[in-house]
């Protein structure tokens, strides 16, 4: 069996992200709010604040900001690590009914994107080098989607605000993102984890 283009990989990993990472807990999100599931809107709510550092990097490498490489490395990480580290969710959420349809499905979502988590980070750690420099192939590659998302939402800002978003306003949008999201971070790290442990509390 001939081995998958590397540029097909990196485009796998962006679909895989559409669907695990944004789309299926988007759907959970609304589900869970709506059924009054209070451990798992908690739980979604906080992928949400740890998954904008997708965000973040789609910003940055619409630019091509090699600080991107980093964050794209990072972000499917710490995703992961956010919808399994809550003790009190964890036992919250292992104690509905397994049988009942939105417990279950979050359920098979966390170990899906645990999966997904992995295998970006693999992907990703393979661009790390494109830090030093930007213009190889392989580094290229990992510009297509974020432009691609660039120009339809130049686009539609255009239409409805008549302003310009360029890739360089993209990028300070993204750069300014990142510090509040690493200033909230280490705010986390630093004050609540001491004091709170592996209780979400009001994270």
């Amino acid at each position: 069996m001939p081995e998958l283009p590397y540029r097909t990989l990196v485009w796998l990993t962006y679909r895989l992200a559409a669907m695990f990472a944004l789309g299926l807990p988007f759907v959970l999100l609304i589900w869970a709010s709506v059924r009054r599931e209070a451990s798992m809107v908690r739980l979604l709510t906080i992928y949400w604040k740890i998954a904008s550092l997708l965000a973040i990097s789609v910003l940055l490498l619409t630019d091509q900001r090699p600080i991107g490489y980093l964050t794209t490395f990072l972000a499917p990480l710490l995703m992961v690590a956010s919808v399994w580290f809550w003790v009190d969710l964890n036992e919250e959420l292992a104690d509905l009914p397994p049988w009942r349809p939105l417990p279950l499905t979050v359920r098979i979502w966390r170990w899906a994107l645990s999966g997904f988590g992995l295998m970006a980070a693999a992907m990703a750690s393979t661009s790390l080098a494109c830090m030093k420099d930007v213009a190889g192939a392989n580094c290229r590659v990992w510009f297509e989607a974020p432009q691609g998302l660039h120009r339809v939402a130049e686009r539609l800002f255009d239409f409805v605000f008549g302003g310009q978003w360029t890739e360089a306003v993209a990028a300070f949008i993204g750069y300014v993102a990142l510090v509040a999201y690493i200033v909230g971070l280490l705010q986390w790290l630093l004050v609540r984890l001491p004091r709170q442990g592996r209780v979400a509390g009001e994270f």
